[in-house]
């Protein structure tokens, strides 16, 4: 009979192929630093030039290999030191059948050394999904039945970000992509350095009224700001608008939520069903964001659970990486009942696929779902000439 308890975990740091500059080019007063980083003016937030992702291989005693994923854009090194010194050896000799009750106690071990997010819970990220990837392959099932079966064949896409220079070749891209098939595009405020309104405008001219148009502020509004910026654009229809302000103003969230006709959208930093349960009892929400690359299998699908209990939807947030969380997303979202699209990161999502075997594909507005037992890809030899493996 095979051993299935684990045996070892080796860490690579990822190069994600690109043709531009993550958001679009720099703006005013953006610069690039001697490590390779931006920090974009609007929202304060640190950017490598250079994208890159953290994945993770488990072991087990009999060989079988499975593939996790956490965000690895700022110093990697931080998030292997912590899988290499704590987690690896606390998890050796356990099974994947164990997967939820390793991410539970991997949790209590920094209870008193800011357990609730940062690295240290997207360490646990990536194992888990690799252990969600062992368990299905041990069992011959895809991560979705695992999960309890999918009520979707293919999922929604909304297209994020207008990487351009100019409003005209903004609109242009948008509509590049309704003709595509797609039915949404979500617009980033960080890199919108005119007019907001202006831009919102012009896409709904050029889009016409059926077309979903969301915006994401990168936590840059004040609430009252927030709530004056949203009055603004009440003429054009937003479907959502993602983040208005500051993650830790959980009261001025919820203010915005109740003072915004457009639903308010949150969640794409959270890393546990904990951030959900804040926003939605106070009803700072309408909309929950999770990501794959922060949450893991295990508290996406909790953090969901609890989304749909609230009657929240669930629209996954999906960003840099090098195609395994991707794969993980979208068999997680594949099994919810209150999805009304996946984020689609045209400037990332083709050339993570690129780098796995395996069914990762989007077109003309969907997602398919990934097929075969665990998450249905694997690393190939381009995945290889991009890799690196820390020690």
């Amino acid at each position: 009979m095979p051993d299935n308890r684990i045996r070892s975990i080796d860490v690579f740091s990822v190069k994600i192929p690109q043709e531009a500059t993550y958001l679009g080019a720099l703006g005013p007063g953006e610069a690039v630093n001697t490590r390779g980083y931006i920090v974009r003016r609007g929202n304060r937030t640190v950017y490598p030039v250079e994208m890159r992702s953290l994945v993770v291989r488990v072991t087990l005693e009999s060989g079988l290999v499975g593939w996790g994923e956490t965000y690895g854009l700022v110093a990697p090194k931080a998030l292997h030191a912590l899988i290499e010194d704590l987690i690896a050896p606390f998890v050796a000799g356990r099974t994947p059948y164990d997967v939820q009750a390793i991410w539970d106690d991997l949790y209590d071990l920094m209870r008193v050394r800011g357990y609730t997010g940062g690295f240290w819970l997207d360490a646990i990220a990536a194992v888990d999904i690799a252990l969600w990837d062992l368990f299905g392959k041990l069992t011959g099932l895809p991560l979705n039945q695992l999960l309890g079966g999918r009520h979707h064949d293919r999922i929604p896409a909304y297209i994020s970000g207008l990487p351009r220079k100019t409003l005209d070749e903004r609109v242009a891209l948008a509509r590049s992509f309704v003709d595509q098939g797609f039915g949404a595009v979500k617009i980033a405020a960080v890199v919108t350095y005119g007019s907001l309104v202006q831009e919102i405008a012009a896409l709904r001219e050029a889009l016409g009224p059926d077309v979903a148009l969301m915006l994401d502020c990168h936590w840059m509004y004040s609430p009252a700001d927030a709530i004056a910026l949203i009055e603004r654009l009440r003429p054009y229809d937003l479907r959502f608008i993602e983040a208005p302000c500051k993650t830790e103003d959980v009261a001025g969230l919820a203010d915005i939520a109740a003072h915004s006709p457009i639903p308010v959208a949150a969640g794409e930093e959270w890393r546990t069903v904990y951030d959900a349960r804040a926003r939605l009892e106070r009803r700072a929400v309408g909309i929950v964001q999770p990501e794959m690359g922060h949450t893991g299998v295990t508290q996406f699908m909790r953090m969901s659970q609890l989304a749909q209990a609230f009657h929240a939807q669930v629209i996954p947030h999906a960003t840099i990486g090098a195609g395994i969380f991707a794969a993980a997303s979208l068999h997680a979202s594949a099994t919810l009942t209150n999805l009304p699209w996946h984020e689609y990161q045209h400037s990332i999502f083709p050339h993570s696929a690129s780098l796995m075997t395996g069914r990762l594909e989007c077109e003309a507005g969907y997602f398919a779902i990934p097929e075969g037992p665990g998450l249905g890809v694997e690393p190939n030899e381009r995945f290889w000439a991009n890799a690196t493996q820390l020690s």
